[in-house]
Formats: C-alpha cells, structure tokens, sequence
C-alpha cells in the first residue's frame, strides 16, 4: 500500500525508530519535515546512566544530528531545548511550550467524596501524580515523609506507576511510614479528581544539571488545578514557578528541604490557597494547551503554505 497524499510530515523524538521512519517518508515524498522533540535524546538517557554503551551512544548521537539537521523544523517543548538543538543542527527552532489545559480542573472542589474513600479526611495531602522511575527520584519522598510522620496532619499520596514503585512500597513498609498512600495509576480524564482532594502537588526529578531544562507536564497541571507547586527541579521550571509565585522551590535531591516547604504550606493554608490561584492564572494566560495548539497549527500552515 502506498503512502498518501500528504503537505508534510511530523516525527517525534523519542521514540527511537519513528523520526527516523518519518524523515525517509518525508524525501520519499519530497515534503517539509517537521520533527517535534519532547526530550533531548539520548542525552538525558546517558546522564541517568540507562544508556552506557559507548558505540550505542556514539550512533544515537549521530542520529540526533543528522535527524535535527534535516527537519525543516524543529518543535521543542521547553525554551530549555533549544539551544541544544541549534547547537546540534536545528535550523529552524520553535518553541511550542508544554502547559496543561485549565478546563479539565475544577480549583473550588475539594474532592471530599475521593479524600472520605482514601481517608484523608482532616489531611494536608501533598500528591505526586506521575512515572514512578528512576529519573523521578521519588525514594528522597519517602525520605522527607519520614522526616514529617510526627506532623501528624501532613500525608503523602503517590498516584501512578513505574520500575521504582516495588521499591518505593517496600522502604515505605520498612520505614513504618503511615502516613504515606499509594495508588494505581488514573488516566488523564479522571486526575482533576485527584487533585480537587489534594492541597499541593510535587514535581521531583533527579539533581542532574540537564533536568534543568525540562518543563514537565506535572508542575503545569499542579498549576491548572489551582494547586501550590512543591518543585525539587531547578532551571527553567524553577523560573515559571517563582516568576508568578505558584510555589516553592528546594533543591533536589534533598530530604530535608523537601519537608520545609510541605511544612511551611500545611501551616500556612491563606499561601498556599494564594499560590494556586497565582498559578492557575498563570496557565489560563501563558500556558494554555488551546494556545499552545493554535502556535503549532500556525507553524504547520507555515510549512505547507
């Protein structure tokens, strides 16, 4: 079967073979190509240590190259990325920040029905929602939930799933942790129950220089929710967090900073409930997905006009 009639064509990167695959259509078919980069691969893989061989990483950095060198466009989602990608051959680079879409939050809900079902009725929950992996450094959490069980008000939810979790339930076990929950992943539709029940949400990663350049979807819908923001990510997040005042940043990696601010927000719910606000505001006006979407439908028509 042939391929069809197409204006252009869009890769992403990663995964490994489907820019690749894209790319090939696109001079098959003499057509703009436009690769859309959601993270710097492989270069965040070989800091986390996942890839090691050097002939293996050798290859995927020249397949970086050559894919960046040949896109009509690049589309990153962090102003973090494109240096990066200038550097390794981008020709064009636009940024379509990631954000979150404020619509699918309700901030006045308290999600009383979800905190009755999982008691934490009477609680502060400080939630992280999301991969339970190695990059998430979740273990310092624990840690930090450990540091705070005397506070007997402050609970900590874990929703999602991941390599790590095993481990994260057998230190919380070991740890004697009560006042830790985990729960199964929820899908994307159904976190806005999550996050009317709780008070503030984490954004964590581990303290690698190149995480500074992330803009991970959690802090943005932490945001949306009209939630205060815990962030252990330095850098570009770190800016968008205290420019508008939606949170609180601590250093990753650590334990003890990270109960300071869980502490401070518990104690203080008029800063916190301000910080939400703040946040929410500033993804209706600066990182909403319906804008986020119109830039990219503009640079799409862009490339076929």
């Amino acid at each position: 079967m042939g391929v069809p009639n197409i204006d252009l064509v869009w890769g992403t990167s990663p995964p490994l073979f489907q820019a690749p695959s894209a790319w090939l259509i696109a001079a098959l078919k003499r057509k703009p190509f436009l690769l859309e980069i959601r993270d710097l691969w492989p270069l965040f893989a070989v800091e986390v240590g996942v890839l090691k061989n050097k002939l293996f990483i050798r290859m995927a950095e020249w397949l970086e190259r050559f894919l960046y060198k040949r896109a009509n466009v690049c589309v990153v989602n962090s102003p973090g990325y494109v240096q990066h990608v200038s550097r390794r051959g981008g020709k064009v680079v636009e940024l379509v920040a990631n954000g979150s879409d404020p619509a699918m939050f309700q901030p006045a809900d308290h999600g009383d029905a979800f905190r009755k079902e999982h008691n934490l009725e009477g609680k502060f929950v400080m939630a992280y929602a999301g991969a339970h992996g190695m990059s998430n450094n979740l273990a310092v959490v624990l840690d930090a939930a450990n540091i705070l069980k005397c506070e007997s008000q402050i609970h900590f939810l874990f929703v999602g799933d991941g390599k790590e979790k095993a481990n994260l339930l057998a230190k919380a076990d070991r740890l004697g942790l009560e006042n830790v929950t985990f729960l199964p992943p929820v899908v994307k539709s159904e976190m806005h129950e999550v996050f009317s029940a709780v008070d503030a949400t984490l954004a964590i990663l581990k303290p690698i220089d190149v995480y500074k350049t992330t803009y991970p979807n959690k802090v943005f819908d932490g945001m949306a929710a009209g939630r205060p923001v815990v962030l252990a990510i330095d850098g570009v997040s770190r800016e968008v967090v205290e420019k508008y005042d939606a949170g609180i940043f601590t250093p990753p990696g650590d334990a003890d900073g990270l109960a300071k601010p869980v502490l401070t927000l518990a104690n203080d719910p008029d800063r916190a409930k301000l910080m939400g606000k703040n946040g929410r505001k500033a993804v209706q006006d600066h990182y909403n997905r319906i804008q986020q979407a119109e830039k990219m439908m503009s640079i799409l028509s862009n490339m076929v006009n």
